[in-house]
């Protein structure tokens, strides 16, 4: 569990070496500091993010997650998200496929809405486990706050290299809307031995909203960079999130911003023998923002929508549509066949990967 000693993570797999930014760099609005992470969103869509300031808001969610992870099952299915398309709750291990053929996620964890955190207590989307519930005020409310700070942040400096209106992306991401921004603990348990190396915990899949702060505690997550066809660990390094682009992004700046593809494998060598956690903040737009690529906002954005196939970034969809649909998709529950997969993915190019 969080907080035990760990080996090593081990010098003889292959990685994916990612820039590391200064936050507190970027939020001084320093020009080299915002150069270099604006080239890491446009062409890897991921960076290491240091100086962040949420080391004790992400350590007392890891505990806050044991504590919940260590309830008896059927106390926790009490507030299983269920298979109709909503992501807030908990999410027991094997709910969710990983691939086509349906194999099952290794997987438990706990997703708690952006909204249910602020307004509390104030219920605005669903109950939490007690022991949660609890926690809201000390625990969940201070990572939220924290984690929307970094990436609101990090949005007005996309806003002004996208040549968007000033607030733009922010008012895209309003606070005080309904939306899908959420915090989510995870729980995977030991997979040690090379049998298990490459069986995914969590399918191959780009993210459904637009940022996601992300902290480790062991290897096992993979990412396959914009064109090339080989996995690569991305390794923990102690006091860094790992920052991603996502989905929603990618749409509204018509291809600019970079939603890579990434997975969930078993940690790698004697890492594999112990529990694998990991704490991340998705934030997502508004619920009712039609998602589609700012083309009448901005000259840049339209620009390189041009180079795509035309309607690539009109989704037909808002933005809880567009999630709703993932989320629903790639529940188990709602398995029809290899279809199912298909209607879960969102803007990954199914790329050969060895």
């Amino acid at each position: 569990m969080p907080g035990t000693a760990l080996p090593a993570f081990p010098d003889d797999v292959p990685i994916h070496s990612l820039p590391t930014i200064d936050f507190g760099l970027v939020k001084a609005d320093n020009p080299a500091e915002i150069d270099r992470l604006w080239e890491a969103a446009v062409t890897l869509g991921f960076w290491y993010l240091k100086n962040h300031g949420a080391e004790q808001e992400a350590k007392a969610m890891f505990e806050l997650g044991a504590e919940t992870f260590a309830l008896p099952l059927e106390e926790k299915l009490n507030y299983e998200q269920g298979d109709s398309g909503r992501s807030f709750g908990y999410k027991k291990m094997g709910g969710n496929a990983v691939d086509a053929s349906g194999l099952p996620d290794m997987t438990e964890f706990l997703n708690v809405a952006k909204d249910d955190a602020l307004a509390f207590p104030e219920v605005v989307h669903r109950t939490y486990p007690p022991v949660v519930t609890a926690a809201i005020p000390s625990v969940v409310r201070p990572f939220v706050c924290k984690s929307l700070e970094v990436n609101i942040t990090i949005l007005r400096v996309f806003t002004r290299r996208l040549g968007l209106p000033e607030g733009t992306l922010e008012q895209l991401h309003a606070r005080d809307l309904p939306s899908g921004s959420e915090a989510r603990v995870t729980r995977t348990p030991p997979m040690p031995g090379k049998d298990t190396a490459d069986r995914p915990a969590i399918g191959a899949h780009t993210d459904f909203g637009s940022l996601a702060f992300l902290h480790n505690i062991l290897g096992g997550l993979q990412v396959l960079l914009p064109g090339q066809t080989q996995w690569g660990y991305v390794k923990p390094i102690p006091g860094h999130a790992i920052c991603n682009v996502g989905d929603a992004l990618a749409v509204f700046s018509g291809g600019i911003l970079k939603s890579t593809v990434h997975r969930v494998v078993p940690p790698p060598g004697a890492q594999g023998e112990h529990e694998r956690w990991s704490l991340v903040f998705h934030t997502r737009p508004s619920d009712a923002r039609m998602l589609r690529a700012l083309v009448e906002d901005s000259s840049v954005i339209a620009e390189s929508a041009r180079q795509y196939p035309e309607g690539k970034f009109e989704t037909g969809s808002t933005v809880a549509e567009w999630y709703a649909r993932r989320t629903k998709y790639q529940r188990l529950g709602n398995r029809e066949g290899p279809q199912s997969w298909a209607a879960s993915r969102g803007t990954e190019h199914n790329p050969t990967a060895r």
